[in-house]
């Protein structure tokens, strides 16, 4: 099928423009981008993008399926119609599924599934009418780094790098220093990414908000930010000693940034990611007890959002990551305190922040699209095509003012966990080309 886009707004932060132009599409790839295309074939199908935006396919860095073990939160089929209806083209689990993805055969099965969902009743079926010609997005799989649940025993991680995983991961705080270092060391030759959560659970204790006047002011256990931030001081020793790239992921305090950053200044290689919703809301929104609002980390305060959202801009956080964490309606029925830590996001986190990052002025479109698509990829050792004449068709159309409603029929993830519900929003993904 060959598609012209008329006077569409291109973000490309591979090009590093924001441009009106028209784009010809055709046969998987683009073939055409220019001020004005008149020379078309007969057969073209011609749509009026005036108002819309076309940028790179937006890349997730990491997420959870409820599958294989909780599809009562989510399954494979669903998490990957939601990552198409938000707009992403690229997507990566977790492997904190049950059973974990700590070996080859599961990895195998999850891709052949993602595969028989695409040729079968895939994601273009059942999708809604707004997204026609949408594929699933490529599925990346995290392999887990360790075995047992006290995290003491290393998986096969060269049998799991031949197996195809993205990386290796246990999304989960990491306690064992000792055997952090010997992951670094086997991790070498392998040329995989690895990515670590710091967060010293001795120091988080019970606490589910972070520490500081609203957590005195809601009567929620307090988390330090040095929970975070002593765990990251380790991590970044470790790094130094033995030289193997690290990605520092759920980044959530002021404090964090600074030795991020000051740690790139001085050459170590990592790179480090935030979540949306660390970026949008500061420990105020608590206020409403609303159990989507309890994450891990916590929400930050009004200074770690601030700080956050500056790091994005300047690099020393390089990407927005989505962490989709799917839980049932009877799950996160319960108090504050006692209810599972996260929200989803998936189709929620590109109207959002283009909302209240970009129409606010306070991040551009480039620095918004950049860090959710060309970094995130980056960080998993990826690249991103520029939007170019020859180059495959990687793309998604976003209406930024199109208004709808989050409700459970608007929703293609099985679960609710959202403070977000019943709520009106504005922006909504046309379109994904993968």
């Amino acid at each position: 099928m060959t598609e012209l886009l008329q006077k569409v707004r291109v973000i490309d932060p591979v090009s590093e423009i924001d441009e009106i132009f028209d784009v010809l599409i055709a046969d998987g790839h683009i073939k055409e981008v220019a001020s004005h295309i008149a020379d078309i074939h007969p057969n073209t199908q011609i749509r009026d993008c005036q108002g819309l935006v076309l940028g790179p396919g937006l890349v997730d860095l990491y997420s959870h399926s409820g599958e294989p073990g909780f599809e009562e939160r989510e399954t494979l089929l669903s998490f990957l119609q939601a990552a198409t209806a938000g707009g992403f083209t690229r997507v990566s689990i977790l492997p904190d599924t049950s059973p974990a993805i700590d070996n080859p055969a599961l990895v195998a099965q999850l891709q052949q599934k993602r595969a028989e969902g695409q040729r079968g009743r895939g994601v273009e079926e059942n999708l809604s009418p707004l997204l026609p010609c949408s594929p699933a997005p490529l599925l990346h799989i995290w392999g887990a780094i360790t075995l047992d649940v006290a995290g003491n025993q290393m998986t096969e991680l060269a049998d799991l790098a031949s197996a195809g995983v993205v990386g290796f991961s246990d999304g989960k705080p990491f306690e064992n220093l000792a055997l952090v270092r010997r992951v670094l060391e086997y991790l070498q030759p392998l040329g995989k990414p690895v990515a670590f959560w710091p967060s010293d659970r001795q120091l988080t204790a019970n606490g589910v908000m972070r520490e500081g006047p609203d957590a005195l002011r809601f009567g929620l256990p307090p988390i330090p930010a040095s929970a975070e931030t002593t765990a990251i001081a380790a991590m970044l020793e470790l790094v130094a000693a033995i030289g193997t790239p690290v990605h520092i992921m759920r980044v959530s305090t002021s404090r964090s940034v600074e030795l991020i950053a000051s740690a790139k200044a001085a050459g170590l290689p990592i790179t480090a990611s935030t979540t949306w919703m660390h970026l949008l809301l500061d420990t105020k929104a608590v206020k409403s007890y609303h159990t989507s609002l309890h994450l891990d980390p916590p929400l930050g305060n009004p200074r770690d959002v601030a700080a956050l959202r500056a790091g994005v801009r300047a690099g020393a956080i390089d990407a927005i990551a989505i962490d989709h964490t799917p839980y049932s309606y009877e799950e996160k029925v319960q108090a504050f305190a006692e209810a599972p830590p996260g929200a989803i996001g998936l189709e929620l986190a590109l109207p959002l922040l283009w909302q209240y990052l970009v129409e606010t002025e306070e991040f551009t479109a480039l620095e918004l699209w950049r860090a959710l698509s060309i970094r995130p990829a980056k960080c998993l050792g990826q690249e991103v095509s520029a939007i170019v004449p020859h180059q495959p068709a990687e793309l998604t159309l976003f209406d930024p003012q199109k208004i709808w409603n989050v409700e459970r029929k608007s929703l293609y993830t099985l679960s609710q966990n959202t403070p977000w519900l019943g709520q009106q929003l504005k922006g909504h993904v046309v379109q994904t080309w993968c």
